[in-house]
């Protein structure tokens, strides 16, 4: 397995800096910086408090932090589609709040459409300081170029709606309001996410109750959608161990109207790190119980090399639930600077519904 091969979302803001100053060969040092010692970054502890709308903005005295936006939405003729928006932040060094072009702050994002018979990806890089990328909370606006999510005023900062996203690239486009009534979700401990049993842990909450509309263009053909989002929020010095390969996870909504959050940490020996957190209707989370999560490949894809298990059986006992999940388009390679696989997926057994699945490492 090549350490060079399977980043993503937790993992590309490690490379951010050393893409800015040496080339291609140093990705595999930034994925395995992921697990380095972070010396002079602030760590990841239990018991903080989050503060809204103050954590919706940047933390750079952490490492590594990601806006990250999923939707599952369907044209008027029953057409499923997915939509991603990611921005990225990677201090490149402890302690650097310099203004200008002496910021430590680099700013990465990715955008992707997906539709069964097609996959759009599109990414863009900036130095922070200069004003080219960035987030602010008053009002709330992430942005990386003409990339936008923005509060729609006035933005409540409990459920961080209403929101506008915006993203364009050369074959595709999408411009969505994003709405929700219920609060914010602490994933883990009270918003404390362990990633191993070594320490390694960030500080990560979601906003899964999105109701989207809006267009997607693809080809210069407008669609309107709409659907539900998931939005994740998280940040860190040092999310993985060094015997961490890479990680499996799934944002599924049910039709019924719950939620469900799972990982699975890869590790060398096989003794993979799970975790997973069930969130009722009104929004009421509870995190479930390692041994009580079941997550088994059963179906892969050959993409550049690789061999991707994008067709699993997820079972959770307490809950009653087994399920089969597959994806919309199997093809849905996200074939930038760093590769790896995300894409719109469906499930049916004991519940059913849509979601969002992301594989890295392979």
């Amino acid at each position: 397995m090549s350490a060079d091969l399977g980043l993503s979302r937790r993992a590309f803001a490690s490379a951010l800096g050393l893409l800015a100053v040496t080339p291609k060969p140093a990705l595999a040092q930034g994925f395995a910086g992921l697990s380095d010692e972070a010396r002079g970054f602030a760590a990841v502890t239990p018991g903080k408090v989050f503060a809204f709308p103050a954590d919706h903005g940047p933390h750079p005295d952490y490492r590594i932090e990601w806006w990250y936006v999923t939707a599952n939405l369907v044209d008027a003729g029953g057409t499923a589609y997915g939509t991603q928006w990611t921005l990225f932040r990677q201090a490149m060094a402890p302690g650097g709040k310099e203004d200008g072009w002496a910021s430590q702050q680099i700013w990465m994002a990715h955008a992707a459409v997906t539709r069964a018979d097609t996959h759009r990806v599109s990414q863009t890089f900036a130095r922070g300081g200069v004003g080219q990328a960035g987030v602010e909370t008053k009002p709330f606006q992430a942005w990386i170029d003409a990339w936008q999510m923005r509060g729609l005023g006035p933005m409540n900062p409990d459920t961080v709606s209403p929101l506008e996203l915006t993203a364009a690239a050369k074959d595709f486009a999408y411009a969505l309001k994003l709405e929700a009534d219920r609060p914010l979700v602490l994933q883990g401990e009270a918003g404390y996410s362990r990633k191993s049993q070594r320490g390694q842990a960030s500080y990560y909450y979601s906003q899964p109750f999105f109701r989207v509309s809006g267009r997607v263009t693809i080809d210069d053909h407008p669609i309107d959608v709409t659907g539900q989002a998931w939005m994740d929020r998280e940040w860190s010095s040092q999310p993985l161990a060094s015997d961490q390969t890479g990680w499996d996870w799934f944002a599924l909504h049910f039709t019924s109207g719950e939620k469900l959050m799972l990982y699975r940490m890869r590790q060398n020996d096989g003794d993979d790190y799970v975790s997973g957190s069930f969130i009722s209707p009104d929004g009421g989370a509870r995190p479930l119980a390692a041994t009580d999560i079941r997550m088994t490949p059963q179906g892969t894809v050959d993409i550049e090399g690789r061999k991707l298990p994008v067709r699993w059986q997820v079972a959770v006992p307490s809950l009653e639930l087994a399920i089969e999940c597959a994806p919309l388009n199997p093809k849905a390679w996200m074939g930038t600077s760093f590769a790896y696989w995300e894409g719109p997926i469906g499930f049916h057994g004991s519940h059913s519904g849509v979601g969002y699945l992301e594989l890295t490492g392979y």
